[in-house]
């Protein structure tokens, strides 16, 4: 198939900057090179410096200027300096997205105080920090935010409360923003992506109950890519979608219509493995 993004014009976001959180692996990985492929200088942080280190080199193979930072989405002073080090390396940033997330699996009964504060500071305070530390920025570009959501935050999906209650925060988050930084110019959209072909977390949940489980709840019956997510981020990012705010763009090939319940059996099968599912 050919690549998504040349569909698009390579000089699409030429002379912006887009910060990406956990962009050093995953579906934010995928995300951050579609940016790059369409002109944008790339910004990314993390916890593990070799992974943002291997990251920024095939960045800028494909033409970027990379900025890396390593910083802990839960450190409010640490994202502010991972900004204020973007901004040095490639300019005031344009796009902020709000990747970085945890999950797995546990119970509502069994799980810890700690484990379900675990996934809501990583995940709705890890993005409230980065738009927080990026407004000055943003307000300058007259830039746009994308926070990444999951199905979780509009679904019951079992051994997820943690995950579904972080995540439907976020999207009442965007819509916040949306309202509040609209008269700035700074636009807040959400992303929700399906199940994603290559994590690790799908990776491991496939190998346990076979792929057929996860596809036959998918209307187009497969799983998706990370380039089909990061093309819907360029095309919010970019003047194409200048008038889309607070808007919630599913990327699930039609498993949101389907309900959850061939998922939660499929989780149900898997849940005797309780060890993390990985990063998104």
């Amino acid at each position: 198939m050919k690549a998504i993004t040349t569909y698009l014009s390579p000089e699409l976001l030429s002379g912006t900057s887009a910060f990406i959180t956990g962009g050093g692996s995953g579906v934010n990985l995928g995300i951050a090179r579609c940016f790059a492929q369409v002109g944008a200088d790339i910004a990314i942080c993390g916890r593990t410096p070799e992974r943002l280190e291997a990251a920024a080199e095939e960045l800028g193979e494909l033409g970027a200027t990379v900025s890396i930072s390593v910083a802990d989405v839960r450190d409010m002073d640490a994202m502010s300096a991972a900004f204020i080090k973007a901004r040095n390396d490639i300019g005031p940033i344009s796009t902020v997205v709000c990747g970085a997330a945890g999950n797995f699996l546990a119970p509502a009964e069994t799980m810890s105080s700690n484990g379900f504060r675990t996934v809501i500071d990583i995940d709705l305070l890890g993005s409230f920090h980065a738009a927080h530390a990026a407004f000055d920025q943003l307000k300058e570009t007259r830039g746009s935010l994308l926070f990444i959501s999951a199905g979780q935050s509009d679904a019951p999906y079992l051994y997820q409360a943690h995950v579904g209650a972080a995540k439907a925060a976020i999207d009442s988050l965007v819509r916040h923003l949306a309202l509040e930084w609209g008269p700035h110019g700074i636009r807040s959209n959400t992303i929700v992506p399906g199940p994603i072909e290559g994590t690790e977390g799908m990776k491991r949940l496939a190998a346990q109950v076979g792929r057929q489980a996860w596809t036959d709840g998918i209307a187009l019956g497969r799983f998706g890519t990370a380039e089909e997510v990061g093309a819907m981020a360029v095309v919010l990012a970019s003047p194409l979608a200048s008038f889309v705010t607070g808007a919630r763009i599913v990327v699930d090939g039609g498993l949101a219509l389907s309900g959850s319940g061939i998922f939660n059996h499929a989780l149900a099968v898997a849940s005797a493995d309780r060890t993390p599912a990985g990063d998104r």
